[in-house]
């Protein structure tokens, strides 16, 4: 038995194709069919008046009053004194002296001379 592998893409170009061909007949067509409308001028209607409305008003309402209330007064409260601390005092301290060493001396090295250049 033989198995053709291309039958899905030709079958796929075939509608492909046809689909192509059918939509220009579909475009002239439309063109041939299609009749010229007349403009028509457009009336001009008149904006109607809207009568002005009075604005509302609103009677006042009379504010309710509230009775005063009298104020709590607290007592004063006494402070409370504190006992005075004394202050540490911290020992004094003798400072730290370092001990001198004597310097050793050291012999100066002496360089060789070099090359003069003309």
């Amino acid at each position: 038995m033989a198995f053709n592998g291309h039958s899905p893409f030709f079958l796929l170009l075939l509608i492909t194709l046809s689909s192509i061909n059918s939509n220009t007949n579909q475009a002239k067509a439309r063109q041939l069919l299609e009749s010229a409308l007349p403009e028509l001028p457009k009336p001009e209607i008149p904006l109607p008046q809207i009568p002005e409305l009075p604005k509302p008003e609103l009677p006042e309402l009379p504010k309710p009053e509230l009775p005063e209330l009298p104020k709590p007064e607290l007592p004063k409260l006494p402070i409370p004194e504190l006992p005075e601390i004394p202050k540490p005092e911290l020992p004094t301290l003798p400072k730290p002296e370092l001990p001198t060493f004597p310097m050793p001396e050291m012999p100066k090295p002496t360089l060789p001379e070099g090359p003069k250049f003309p």
